[in-house]
């Protein structure tokens, strides 16, 4: 089974404007709401894949009641623990007269030791041996910054393979527990090393060091170069594909989701390549953080490339 977990959840609010103008009053071209955070965004997309997960973490207030109402309508699992603070609503702009997105997140309201504990005996009373846990996303104010930390050695406890997708201190620290696959892109892999990243090799260099340290997996996306996918086999990087962006929010999130079901079914790593980049760059043809077409997801597979690099 694949568990994700969802410390500070969303409703991700997109609206389309033709030319935003700051400081002006601006009219949107369209909107929508979708239930997001990045673990619900890994568990909507597996289902895409014909998998399944059981979303966890913190919810509360009505935006946490839509949300296990998506999941509920949607098949997805949950199993959140509620607290009373609203669940927080992001805001993703998408500029499509000039290409540019800007997203404004909210921070979301504390979290108790008391709700941290609720989380942490959730997740442990679900774990089995060989299961995967997804945990992603930004820590809610209140949480300690080695909160993916003890959530990994809790995971490696009980034998679960850990997928760590989170930036800054809380993935500095998460690495320490050694999780199964991180899956940072290349300046959140900057931001752990304190020096600027430029190049695909100068990514590897660093991706491949981490598996020295003890990381099985290290998945590091370029954005329209592609990604990464590095392991003791070495290092293969995959071409991205020509597609028409229409926004980015969640197409790490998809690749993570590709990547989950990839260890789920014991795929290769050209399946896994395959997989992971089409489902990557189909969702960068959608608005909002609604998953893509399988059927879009297949046609690209096709056209992905790689090679082995080191």
């Amino acid at each position: 089974m694949i568990y994700t977990l969802t410390l500070n959840p969303a409703i991700d609010k997109t609206v389309e404007i033709s030319g935003l103008t700051l400081g002006g009053v601006n009219r949107t071209d369209s909107e929508r709401c979708d239930a997001g955070g990045k673990g619900i965004n890994v568990s909507k997309v597996i289902k895409t894949l014909g998998g399944e997960s059981t979303a966890m973490g913190i919810i509360g207030g009505a935006t946490g009641q839509e949300i296990e109402k998506y999941l509920s309508e949607t098949g997805i699992a949950s199993d959140f623990v509620r607290v009373a603070c609203p669940t927080r609503t992001n805001l993703k702009i998408i500029d499509t007269e000039n290409g540019i997105n800007t997203d404004i997140n909210e921070q979301g309201g504390s979290v108790s030791a008391e709700t941290a504990a609720l989380v942490e005996k959730k997740l442990s009373a679900a774990l089995k041996p060989g299961d995967i846990a997804v945990l992603a996303g930004s820590a809610p104010k209140g949480a300690p910054v080695d909160v993916y930390a003890r959530l990994v050695r809790l995971c490696n406890s009980h034998e679960a393979r850990t997928v760590l997708d989170v930036d800054g201190a809380l993935l500095k620290e998460g690495l320490k527990s050694k999780p199964y696959l991180v899956k940072p892109n290349i300046d959140e892999l900057s931001r752990i090393t304190g020096r600027r990243l430029s190049t695909a090799r100068d990514a590897a260099d660093v991706a491949m060091q981490l598996v020295r340290d003890g990381i099985a997996n290290v998945v590091v996306s370029l954005g329209g170069d592609g990604a990464l996918f590095c392991s003791e086999r070495g290092v293969y990087h995959a071409h991205g594909l020509k597609v028409c962006v229409r926004s980015t929010v969640g197409a790490g999130d998809s690749m993570v989701a590709a990547l989950c079901v990839s260890l789920e079914r014991g795929y290769d790593i050209a399946q896994t390549i395959a997989l992971s980049v089409a489902t990557s760059a189909a969702n960068v043809t959608c608005s909002g953080t609604q998953p893509a077409e399988y059927s879009l997801i297949e046609q690209l597979k096709k056209q992905v490339s790689w090679e082995k690099v080191i």
